[in-house]
């Protein structure tokens, strides 16, 4: 059983991310931060902010970060969301890329690579003016120094699809159908690895898919809540599920 969610942000990202999904959650919610230089050191920080058993609910990096939780205190994760990620290890050109932008943000370069990284974020290549504020907003409030932080953070990832076989509690993973990121085909491999699971892909949603879909993201993480907390479990929880989001968008979602 679990009596609160841990929700944990993806780079350059903060608790604006699920603004549009925090207050429809069937569970109170903690709100992790990412500022340390090592996934391990994040992972860290994340368990130090909550007692207990929660369920954990990370997108992108913050996902990275769920499964190095879920290596050093699997006891402490009563269920886990994987939203938007990638499990396997980063390429020599993602190393590349990290080093470029933290140089850049070095050298006083911070804003323009915001600017370069917002249309990878979201379904399409021009968000809506309201979903680039969202995230212009968030990357200010991470600032240069986080941010640096963030990606010597990411430069210690390591493949952790071997700890998701480990992972024996109710899952959940999703994507957006246009994640230029992390597409589908890498969520069907993390749901490949896990047990009790469920595969979600959001339509026409990118990246940041809690901003653009943000009912539909709060609909499967209290479907994922419901699973963690039910005292009986049905037999359909026994094995992994794979389903689509539904076609149309529900109210509220962009």
């Amino acid at each position: 059983m679990a009596d609160t969610v841990v929700l944990v942000p993806g780079m350059l990202c903060d608790s604006g991310l699920w603004a549009g999904v925090e207050s429809r959650l069937e569970l109170p919610v903690v709100h992790a931060e990412l500022d340390r230089p090592s996934v391990t050191g994040m992972a860290e920080h994340v368990l130090s902010s909550v007692d207990g058993r929660v369920v954990l609910v990370g997108l992108s990096l913050g996902a990275i970060v769920g499964f190095e939780i879920a290596r050093l205190a699997p006891e402490r994760v009563a269920g886990f969301a994987a939203l938007a990620t990638n499990a396997a290890a980063p390429r020599p050109e993602q190393h590349e890329g990290w080093r470029q932008a933290a140089r850049r943000t070095e050298a006083g370069e911070f804003a323009a690579v915001v600017e370069e990284i917002l249309p990878t974020m979201y379904a399409g290549q021009r968000p809506s003016p309201e979903l680039a504020r969202e995230f212009r907003e968030m990357a200010e409030r991470i600032g240069p120094r986080r941010f640096r932080t963030q990606l010597a953070g990411q430069s210690t990832r390591t493949d952790a699809r071997a700890v998701l076989r480990t992972i024996n509690v109710p899952s959940l993973v999703a994507c957006g159908t246009e994640d230029a990121l992390c597409p589908p085909r890498i969520h069907r491999e993390i749901a490949d690895h896990l047990g009790d699971t469920e595969l979600h892909v959001v339509p026409a949603a990118g990246h940041l898919f809690p901003l653009e879909a943000p009912d539909t993201t709060a609909g499967l993480l209290n479907g994922l809540i419901r699973r963690c907390t039910s005292p009986i479990l049905t037999e359909e929880n026994d094995f992994a599920r794979s389903v689509e989001a539904p076609g149309a968008a529900a109210d509220g979602d962009r």
